[in-house]
């Protein structure tokens, strides 16, 4: 052993370094997305210390629980439960208590109501901290092949047709990587709405991410609408990561905006959009839904 080690040993009694204690506040605790042995050594210890636990699911975090040992009381906090279950939990922060977050999968304020609580908590004065983990959007970025220097995640796409294309024209224009989440049965559809609105950027389907049949599907995005459309059938968690617009189809977006502002000066946004819908070859629904979203932007 050498000169270090030991004079570690003598200051420890030769025991490990004792933990410091969990300190009391809001702990946002990152949970496996899918392989229970992805939750960090942090997020055990950090829930494991905690006073209360609130949950996304209660039933869903009872097997995290079970399969580690953690005994420790829970509530739900979600989109349905948050207006009566948040007053407790600020309440248990003002009595100095170690209320730890924790979502269904993965991180925290991902595309669910956790910010609320971490808003409440901060204007109580009371500490915030995180434990961070596993997430699907840097990981289907990882797998994805695509640019990861700037990327835009747009959450869940509207079910509704009319409001996930409005959707997808919002975000044309983004000039770095799209990711979306996906439900399975509305699959075939998004990816037929990317294709026509995006046009054939270089995409990928992540799916069933850290699982046992995980998989991610990489082509363009009329491929994989064809695909999909053909295999209706898909399961799992989906993350669509699609490539960000090439300089000339971010050009040729800018044109066509320019375009309908000015047809729009002089006639209906109907009409207006017809007439730059033939100017340039497109389909008439798609150019009337960015007419009606520019119109909207400067109402």
């Amino acid at each position: 052993m050498n000169g270090q080690g030991q004079a570690q040993d003598q200051a420890t009694g030769g025991q490990a370094p004792r933990k410091p204690p969990l300190e009391a506040g809001l702990h946002i605790v990152a949970t496996p997305i899918g392989n229970m042995g992805d939750i960090t050594l942090r997020a055990l210890d950090v829930l494991r210390a905690a006073d209360l636990i609130a949950c996304e699911d209660t039933r869903v975090f009872a097997k995290l629980a079970s399969h580690y040992g953690i005994s420790v009381p829970t509530v739900a906090y979600s989109d349905a439960t948050q207006e009566a279950a948040e007053p407790r939990l600020v309440r248990a922060l003002a009595s100095g208590k170690r209320v730890a977050l924790v979502s269904d999968a993965g991180m925290p304020l991902i595309s669910d109501p956790g910010y609320r609580l971490v808003r409440a908590a901060l204007a109580g004065g009371h500490r915030v901290s995180a434990a961070p983990g596993a997430s699907a959007v840097p990981m289907a970025l990882a797998l994805a092949g695509l640019p990861t220097d700037r990327f835009f995640f747009a959450g869940f796409l509207p079910a509704k047709p009319t409001e996930r294309r409005r959707a997808i024209g919002e975000a044309a224009a983004v000039p770095s990587t799209l990711v979306f989440f996906e439900a399975p049965h509305r699959l075939a559809e998004a990816l037929q709405d990317l294709a026509e609105l995006l046009g054939d950027r270089p995409a990928a389907v992540a799916r069933e991410l850290t699982k046992l049949f995980e998989e991610v599907r990489r082509a363009p995005l009329g491929d994989l609408a064809r695909h999909y459309a053909a295999h209706p059938d898909v399961k799992g968690e989906i993350v669509v990561v699609v490539g960000p617009p090439s300089a000339e189809t971010a050009q040729s977006a800018a044109a066509i905006d320019e375009a309908l502002r000015a047809a729009m000066a002089a006639a209906s946004v109907k009409d207006a959009a017809a007439e730059v819908a033939a100017r340039y070859g497109l389909k008439r629904r798609d150019v009337y839904a960015r007419a009606l979203e520019l119109k909207r932007g400067a109402a």
